[in-house]
């Protein structure tokens, strides 16, 4: 989508690209999740910091829920639900391979850090010229262009988190959403701050403290890992989810398996109603719900999967919908 000119987006292609923001946001929170269920001590700091962006990336979804829905869209989750492993919506982040597994230093590096990478990290020169916050700038120039009128019906107002969701109802509301939803994941350009004055790191140098095993410090105008430790916790060795699930898991994994995904169809479809009828008790069940895919989870982290010293662990499929396999690239259309 981002290869389509600027003079000719419009209002559906702005529908199009925030279906696409919708499933950018989603496809975050099995991987943080299952990294999060793993940890043993969930009061250790590296617990407290993943579940502090899962909270957040809810967050990001209701916002960008409250977008679509605002253009006269509708949010399709349940339809779209991310197949993993496999790569981001929208092509953003090429090259990115998306899996489940516990809390290793592979999976913070390989796709918590890279997911949230900003186009140029204040601690590395490298450069991504397809990163989320590069799809919220065009997401934004095409509102400013196209100036659709936006309506509150069926938006919602709900608490998520440490955030409050809200109506979008100007341009300068929808300013503040991109904002709001680049600065937590990526910070700014000056700062690895969330931008929004909470003491709160941007994703990314979260993950990357997580990762490096220290916290980030500026020291001579330059950002490094240089502060108190972070120590890696003790995880939950899950595997990683196969392409196509776990090949004849045992009974007992089986009947987990079963269970957590007849309630993760159930959040989804929660999702679904909560913005189809701007009902924001759906919203609280779909949250319900989703806490209660911890026990199956942790269960099956505690399984181990036969000939190996791993565990099994969630594969978020939806039930009534056949293993889709990705091909090798984007399962989406590219922005």
């Amino acid at each position: 989508m981002v290869a389509v000119p600027e003079g000719s987006r419009d209002v559906d292609w702005l529908r199009s690209a925030l279906h696409v923001a919708v499933e950018i946001e989603f496809s975050t929170i099995p991987p943080y999740l299952c990294g999060w269920w793993s940890i043993e001590n969930r009061k250790c700091d590296a617990a407290r910091l993943i579940r502090r962006i899962i909270s957040d990336e809810m967050y990001h979804l209701g916002i960008v829920c409250n977008l679509l829905v605002g253009v006269g869209g509708r949010p399709r989750i349940l339809e779209s639900a991310p197949v993993y492993p496999g790569p981001l919506p929208g092509g953003v982040h090429p090259g990115v391979n998306v899996y489940l597994s516990g809390l290793t230093t592979a999976l913070v590096r390989d796709v918590m850090m890279a997911i949230e990478a900003p186009a140029a990290p204040l601690t590395d020169s490298s450069h991504d010229p397809l990163s989320i916050g590069r799809f919220y700038d065009e997401l934004l120039k095409a509102f400013r262009t196209v100036a659709p009128e936006l309506s509150a019906d069926r938006q919602l107002h709900e608490r998520i988190g440490e955030d409050t969701l809200r109506p979008v109802k100007t341009l300068a509301d929808v300013e503040r959403s991109i904002e709001i939803i680049q600065d937590q994941g990526e910070g700014t350009s000056a700062s690895p701050a969330d931008g929004l004055g909470d003491g709160h790191l941007a994703h990314y140098y979260a993950f990357a403290e997580i990762y490096h095993g220290r916290r980030l410090l500026e020291v001579g105008g330059r950002w490094q890992f240089t502060g108190a430790p972070v120590p890696f916790p003790d995880a939950r060795p899950m595997s990683m989810v196969p392409a196509g699930g776990w090949d004849r898991p045992p009974a007992g994994a089986r009947q987990l398996l079963d269970d957590f995904d007849h309630t993760y169809t159930g959040v989804l479809e929660a999702l679904d109603t909560a913005w189809a009828e701007g009902d924001p008790r759906s919203l609280r069940t779909a949250v319900r719900r989703m806490r209660r895919l911890e026990t199956p989870a942790v269960g099956l982290m505690e399984m181990p999967v036969p000939g190996t010293k791993e565990t099994y662990g969630p594969q978020f499929r939806p039930r009534g919908r056949p293993a889709r396999l990705h091909p090798s690239g984007a399962s989406r259309p590219v922005l």
